[in-house]
C-alpha cells in the first residue's frame, strides 16, 4: 500500500521506516522538510514532499494520510490542512495522543466533507521500530479493513497487537485508559524498588532483583524489562533527576473517572506523585511542619 505520514519525529519516522521496510510506499511530510529528505535517503520506499498539496498529489486515490504530531493545536492544524487538499472518500488518521473528545470533533469535521477518519492510539515508543506498535483503533469497520495491511505491518506480529475497539473516539479513549494504567504500574514498581533500596542491612542488588523478577513471576512485564535495563549501568540513577512529566492521558483518565463516578485511586495517586516530583520545595510540607509545631511543639527544621 501507500500512505502519507505527516510528522516525522521519533514515532512518525520509525513508523515510516517499518512501513518502508515491508514494501509500503510512504509519502513523508515534516514541518522541517530536511527531516523528510534525510529519511528518504535512508529508506528507499520513502518519498519526501514539502507541502500538504504535494503530499496529496503523490498519493493515488483513495488516499490515506496519517498524522503523527502532538495533540491539541498541532493536530487541529494538520487535520484542517489535510481537508483542504484531500478529496471525498480519502482517509485521515490521527495517531497522536489526542484527547478522545477532540477526535470526536475531528471525525465530525471529516465526515461532513465526505472523507473518513480513524483515531488510532499507538503504543510502543522508541522500541516500536523493532518490536512493533500496539494500536487501538476507533472508526468505521470498512475503513479499518481497508488499511489492515498497514496495521499488520506496524503491529508486533500477525493478527495481534492491534484492532478496532469501537467507533470514532474509542481508539483514543482506550489509549487514554491504557496510559492511566501505565501510570499506576510504573508508580508501583518505583515504590517497591525504593523500599528495597532503603533496606540498608540487606544491601540489595536492585538490578539483579529486577532480572530475577523478569522471568516466571506474576509481576513480570515489559515495564519490568525496562526497569532492569535502566538499573543495569547505574543502580542509584545518579545522573537522573526525579522530575516526572505527564503527557496528558493520565490526567484525562482521572477526569473521566470522576465524570463517570468510577473510583480510580491508584491511577489518581500515581498522577499526584508525578506532580509532587516537580516540586523542588513543597509549601504544603512546610505548612504541615508549622502546624505540628503550633499544636504539639514538635521540632521544626530551619533553613532556606
Amino acid at each position: 500500500m501507500e500512505l502519507g505520514v505527516v510528522g516525522l519525529g521519533r514515532m512518525g519516522a520509525n513508523m515510516a521506516r517499518r512501513l518502508s521496510r515491508d514494501g509500503h510506499r510512504v509519502v513523508g511530510y515534516n514541518r522541517d522538510v530536511e527531516v523528510a529528505y534525510e529519511l528518504a535517503e535512508e529508506e528507499e520506499n520513502v518519498v519526501p514532499v514539502e507541502s500538504f498539496q504535494a503530499l496529496a498529489a503523490e498519493l493515488a486515490p483513495s488516499r490515506a494520510a496519517w498524522s503523527m504530531v502532538p495533540a491539541g493545536a498541532p493536530t487541529d492544524q494538520v487535520v484542517s490542512s489535510l481537508l483542504e487538499v484531500l478529496e471525498r472518500d480519502d482517509i485521515i488518521i490521527d495517531g497522536g495522543n489526542s484527547n478522545y473528545k477532540d477526535s470526536l470533533q475531528h471525525a465530525e469535521m471529516v465526515r461532513e466533507r465526505g472523507l473518513h477518519f480513524l483515531d488510532v492510539g499507538v503504543s510502543g515508543g522508541v522500541w516500536g521500530l523493532e518490536e512493533g506498535y500496539g494500536m487501538m483503533i476507533g472508526g468505521e469497520e470498512e475503513t479499518v479493513d481497508q488499511l489492515s495491511p498497514v496495521f499488520e505491518t506496524l503491529a508486533p506480529g500477525p493478527d495481534r497487537g492491534w484492532g478496532r475497539v469501537g467507533p470514532n473516539g474509542a481508539g483514543h479513549f482506550v489509549k487514554m485508559v491504557h496510559n492511566g494504567i501505565e501510570y499506576g504500574m510504573m508508580q508501583a514498581y518505583a515504590e517497591g524498588f525504593e523500599i528495597m533500596r532503603s533496606k540498608d542491612p540487606f544491601d540489595l542488588d536492585l538490578h539483579h532483583i529486577a532480572e530475577t523478577w523478569r522471568f516466571g513471576t506474576v509481576i513480570r512485564s515489559w515495564l519490568l524489562d525496562l526497569t532492569a535495563r535502566a538499573l543495569a549501568d547505574d543502580p542509584d540513577l545518579s545522573d537522573i533527576k526525579g522530575y516526572v512529566e505527564d503527557s496528558g492521558e493520565g490526567r484525562w483518565t482521572v477526569f473521566e473517572s470522576v465524570d463517570l463516578d468510577v473510583p480510580a485511586p491508584v491511577i489518581t495517586l500515581a498522577l499526584q506523585m508525578r506532580l509532587a516530583s516537580r516540586q523542588t520545595e513543597s509549601y504544603s510540607a512546610k505548612l504541615l511542619a508549622a502546624l505540628r509545631n503550633e499544636f504539639g511543639g514538635h521540632e521544626v527544621k530551619r533553613g532556606g
